[in-house]
């Protein structure tokens, strides 16, 4: 019994340690310490600098080339994409520097968002459910080790921008990065509170409601999840906003 549960166990350890890897290496991207055109370590020296299995690290760089931070040459390596790779459309991280822009961000989030869930709804594949299943997971796992959840939460609507198998919502969540994220730009360097961590478990349930109605296909109760769940993080930051004046 024991043994089988410790099976089942497995494949949601290793999603949650690739999601670990994702940010470190992210972080190492953004920061510059993997320059634009640079080759990846192998996998070999992957595992050995953060200590990880062959799957979390191939299960990583598929998530990095899906984010379009990389791309694999056959034969050759990993090599970091140019920035000229990237979308047009940009937020730069000057422009998210106080709560009241990030208020604005949620606001047209909002807007975007709640029609990406409907579409996601009536379009999303087998393997769009499992991606966004194993989002959520991650996002469950973070908070029962007492750690925040910015990266889950990204890919959580990253997916789900994948699964309306339309390419603007994609490059408009990969513009946006974890900076979409509200803890993200303003609270990452606050400790994870036990208040803190409630507020997750609230965030959570949200996201647990859009996958139910995702994988319903029900449009209607996807976009009004989504709205809920969006409204939600801009009124808790208006409350913030008002506090602080």
């Amino acid at each position: 019994m024991n043994s089988s549960a410790t099976f089942a166990d497995e494949p949601r350890k290793t999603k949650s340690l690739a999601m670990q890897l994702v940010e470190k290496m992210t972080l190492k991207i953004r920061a510059g310490q993997f320059k634009v055109g640079q080759k990846l370590p192998t996998e070999a020296e992957i595992m050995q600098n953060f200590g990880v299995s062959r799957t979390v690290v191939r299960e990583a760089i598929s998530r990095l080339q899906a984010s379009m931070l990389v791309e694999t040459r056959h034969g050759i390596g990993t090599f970091v994409l140019p920035q000229e790779s990237a979308p047009s459309f940009r937020i730069s991280a000057h422009q998210l520097g106080t709560l009241r822009e990030v208020i604005a961000l949620l606001e047209f989030r909002i807007s975007i968002e709640t029609e990406a869930a409907a579409l996601a709804s009536l379009r999303r594949t087998a393997e769009n459910l499992a991606e966004l299943q194993n989002a959520t997971n991650a996002f469950k796992q973070a908070i029962a080790e007492g750690r925040d959840a910015v990266q889950a939460d990204f890919l959580f609507h990253q997916e789900i921008a994948r699964a309306t198998q339309n390419k603007h919502f994609q490059e408009l969540m990969h513009s946006l990065g974890t900076g979409a994220i509200p803890r993200g730009r303003l609270e990452n360097s606050l400790p994870v509170t036990p208040e803190r961590l409630a507020y997750l478990r609230r965030v959570n349930e949200e996201h647990e409601s859009i996958f139910n109605a995702i994988a319903a296909q029900d449009p209607e109760a996807a976009r009004a999840a989504m709205r809920t769940h969006l409204s939600n993080s801009r009124d808790r930051l208006k409350k913030s906003e008002s506090a602080a004046q």
